[in-house]
């Protein structure tokens, strides 16, 4: 088998993603690019990709043994320093400890490389304590299998940011009580949060939450609403901070949008417990605008933009969200056909600033009965 050489900066940022479809209606193609998308979201570069259809489930490595001994083949083989390989699929760390054994390089499923992702995002104390919290829930059922392999593969890059570094040294007594206190910490932001909202509804300022699957616009239509330069990049989970601004509708009328985090299919139960007071921002509000990038497509030409819709509106139902949902397609400039989108929801872009001038009318109509 291929030597297993100490990690550099430069062999980890080469990896392998694999996608693992269960279900007759999963699609390979969109998971595929769905899972490449979030490895070169941190500072992976995917070399190549693996995809397999599991009929007979193998507890031991979800994996089939063929697939498993092609990718170590194509590992031994590569010309690329393969330091990593990323499972789209929430392994156990029996799981992951098997795998990596075939594998003879370090594996992360798609849970860690998620929370990694937020990790890497994560700018004010409140996201920061939150994702903590998050890497601690993912670490303690992984505390062993994690401190029986750093040795072999390395204790840092992907997977391994922020507190994961020092977990290692910790016994599940520490861990429980960092964790302990996490808890206490993010319940009174929590509070705060609630205090601060209580205090908006006594003003009788109305709120708007916007909402979307991951890079589908959102912090860039802020900033085109309300004038702002609020962060946004072309990466998943760009931004995860909670940002509150005043959006002028006209005819006297101000109302508080606030951005939420990106939603993704099986995102995390660690991240949605994590940020459930971020989460609440949608669930309180008088009116959610859900965005929508229609322009995501498959290589054989397939629209992915419907399941990203059904993904954030069962989010936003399993939080117990209520209030009227407007669809805003976003990027309309990009399209080369409409089809039945302007039936369904605005057509905007964000960027080229069309169609917002009618969504703020909508906005109006909708909240003041104008």
């Amino acid at each position: 088998m291929k030597k297993i050489y100490e990690t550099t900066q430069k062999e980890k940022n080469k990896c392998i993603v694999v996608a693992v479809c269960i279900n007759k209606n999963d699609d390979r193609e969109r998971k595929l690019d769905e899972i490449t998308k979030l490895a070169e979201s941190t500072d992976l570069e995917v070399v190549n990709s693996f995809a397999q259809n599991i009929r007979d489930f193998n507890k031991a490595t979800v994996l089939g043994k063929g697939k498993l001994e092609e990718i170590r083949a194509y590992i031994e083989e590569c010309e690329e320093e393969i330091t990593l390989v990323v499972v789209d699929y929430p392994l156990t760390a029996s799981q992951t400890r098997n795998i990596s054994d075939v594998l003879g390089v370090r594996v992360i499923d798609r849970v860690g490389l998620i929370i990694d992702i937020f990790a890497l995002r994560a700018q004010t104390s409140e996201a920061r304590l939150q994702v903590k919290y998050a890497q601690d829930r993912y670490l303690m059922p992984r505390l062993a299998e994690v401190k029986g392999s750093s040795g072999r593969y390395g204790g840092s890059g992907v997977g391994m940011r922020g507190p994961g570094e020092t977990k290692l040294e910790l016994d599940r007594r520490k861990l429980e009580k960092e964790m302990d206190l996490l808890r206490k910490e993010i319940a009174q932001v929590r509070n705060k949060r609630g205090i601060n909202r209580r205090e908006r509804e006594k003003s009788g300022a109305k709120r708007i939450a916007i909402v979307g699957y991951t890079n589908a616009g959102k912090s860039t239509l802020i900033n085109a609403l309300t004038k702002d330069n609020i962060y946004a990049e072309d990466k998943y989970f760009a931004t995860l901070d909670t940002t509150s601004r005043k959006l002028y509708l006209g005819q006297g009328k101000n109302v508080v949008i606030t951005d939420t985090v990106g939603f993704i299919t099986d995102l995390p139960h660690e991240l949605v417990d994590a940020f459930a007071s971020t989460l609440e921002e949608a669930k309180d509000a008088d009116l959610i605008l859900h965005v929508v990038d229609p322009t995501q497509v498959g290589k054989d030409g397939s629209s992915y933009f419907e399941k990203n819709i059904e993904v954030t509106n069962k989010v936003l139902d399993d939080i117990g969200s209520k209030c009227e949902r407007i669809l805003i397609f976003n990027k309309c400039d990009m399209l080369k056909d409409e089809g039945n989108l302007r039936e369904r929801g605005m057509l905007v872009s964000a960027k080229k600033n069309i169609g917002l001038d009618e969504l703020k009318n909508l906005i109006r109509e909708k909240l003041y009965n104008e």
